[in-house]
């Protein structure tokens, strides 16, 4: 049968290979689609934490004007303790929780509805007051963030008052 051509078992081979992928072929594919996988969700990652931190710099002024009206009122900051705004109650002289309302005075004026917490629950803001002077930190996740505080070395300050936590210190001062 030689020069004997069969058409229609040539027809089956070239639509085989037309329809088909070989091993190598998804492997590759399979490896670029989680190469990108990878990256999105890195950068997703740090997206977050750059949401975040755009979160505890809005509320540091928030709270700076909080406490700038509180101010106004009692001719003083409030106190702190344990990094906690101390300014609560008729007399001013109670904590003012995190997530609770800041209000003071005998008429009970409310200086913000909720005073902020920190969005992620293992982190919270840090609050003192000396000298007629406070400082109001955050600690921030994005150690790039050009408003991290840095020492007299350049070298970044960690965020002291929590343990266990990463990050670089944000301040805010009257």
């Amino acid at each position: 049968m030689s020069g004997y051509f069969d058409y229609n078992n040539h027809n089956r081979k070239i639509v085989s290979t037309l329809l088909g992928f070989t091993l190598i072929e998804l492997l590759v594919v399979i490896s670029i689609i989680g190469i990108l996988a990878t990256l999105l969700l890195a950068n997703y990652s740090a997206t977050r934490e750059r949401a975040r931190d755009a979160q505890r710099k809005s509320d540091l002024r928030n709270i700076q004007t909080a406490l700038r009206m509180f101010y106004n009122d009692f001719n003083r900051y409030p106190s702190s303790s344990s990094g906690q705004i101390v300014g609560c109650g008729t007399s001013g002289n109670t904590v003012c929780g995190w997530g609770k309302t800041f209000s003071a005075g005998s008429t009970n004026v409310v200086y913000m509805n909720i005073l902020p917490k920190d969005p992620q629950s293992n982190r919270s803001y840090n609050y003192v007051a000396a000298g007629g002077e406070y400082t109001l930190s955050a600690c921030l996740e994005n150690k790039g963030d050009d408003k991290c505080k840095k020492d007299a070395s350049g070298n970044l300050v960690s965020c002291s008052w929590m343990s266990g936590v990463d990050g670089c210190v944000y301040e805010v001062k009257p």
